[in-house]
This record gives structure tokens, C-alpha cells and sequence, in this order.
């Protein structure tokens, strides 16, 4: 059974419409993980924890650089299976398993670094990196109370 030149058009755009709310979605966690975790610095500066604000605006920016590099490296896995797809073994190049991998080592230094030089407390920094799961949560339950048609 052969589809219709009008079917085509309309599963496309589906897809399309998936792509552009998936976009939309991560863009909203991105600004939420920032705006979360800066509201919260902020309301402890307020109550003069200088140490504890300072930790939780670093653990917040390394939240969202994990969350940047963790979709960039996503991005590329999907462009390369796309690439290799019907291949009998998919080849995923050396260089984005490391971009994945690497990213988890560079916050751990990030933290310790920041932790011994600047003598910030590192639960304040934990919590900060916190603020991506926040965020996510936030983006979901305006999903859920937003859908999109």
C-alpha cells in the first residue's frame, strides 16, 4: 500500500514539531538551571553567607557547562549514528567518547580546585550543581501542565 504525497508532508512536520519542542525544552532548562541557581545565591548572600552564595553560583555555572557539553556530545553520537546508520558495527570516533567522559573529570577538578583556593564549602558547590536537577523538573511539570498540541 502505497502512502499518499499528502501523508508525507504531515509526518514530517510531526517530527519537526518533536524537534522544535525538544529545543525549546532544553533551552528552558539551560535558563532555568542559571536562574535557579542564581536565585538561590542570591537569597543566601542575603543572609550574609558570602562563602555558601559564592559556592552555589560556581556549582550552578558547572551545572550548566555539564548540561551544554553533555548535549553537544549527545548531538554528536546522533549526527554519527545518523551518518553510519544500516552500518553492520557503528563506529563512534574516540574523540566524543572522550568529550562525554571528559567533561565529568574537568567539573571533579573544577570543584577541587575551587574548593583548596578560594576555601569555598564544597556542599555549597554540591548544591549549586544541583540546580540542573531543579531545573529539569521545573521544565517537566511545565510540560506536563503545557502540552503541546
Amino acid at each position: 500500500m502505497a502512502m499518499e504525497d499528502s501523508e508525507q508532508p504531515a509526518s514530517a512536520s510531526v517530527g519537526e514539531k518533536d524537534a522544535g519542542a525538544f529545543a525549546r525544552t532544553e533551552r528552558r532548562i539551560a535558563w532555568l538551571t542559571l536562574a535557579l541557581g542564581a536565585a538561590a545565591a542570591i537569597i543566601v548572600a542575603a543572609l550574609r553567607h558570602r562563602l555558601w552564595a559564592e559556592g552555589l553560583a560556581i556549582g550552578t555555572v558547572l551545572a550548566w557547562l555539564n548540561f551544554r557539553w553533555l548535549k553537544r556530545g549527545l548531538d554528536a553520537l546522533v549526527a554519527v549514528a545518523t551518518a553510519q546508520e544500516g552500518a553492520a558495527k557503528p563506529r563512534i570516533p574516540f574523540g566524543t567518547w572522550f568529550r562525554l567522559m571528559f567533561r565529568y573529570g574537568l567539573i571533579a577538578i573544577c570543584v577541587y580546585v575551587i574548593f583548596e583556593v578560594l576555601k569555598v564549602p564544597l556542599a555549597s558547590m554540591v548544591v549549586g550543581l544541583c540546580a540542573l536537577g531543579a531545573a529539569t523538573i521545573t521544565a517537566s511539570v511545565y510540560e506536563i501542565l503545557r502540552p503541546v498540541e
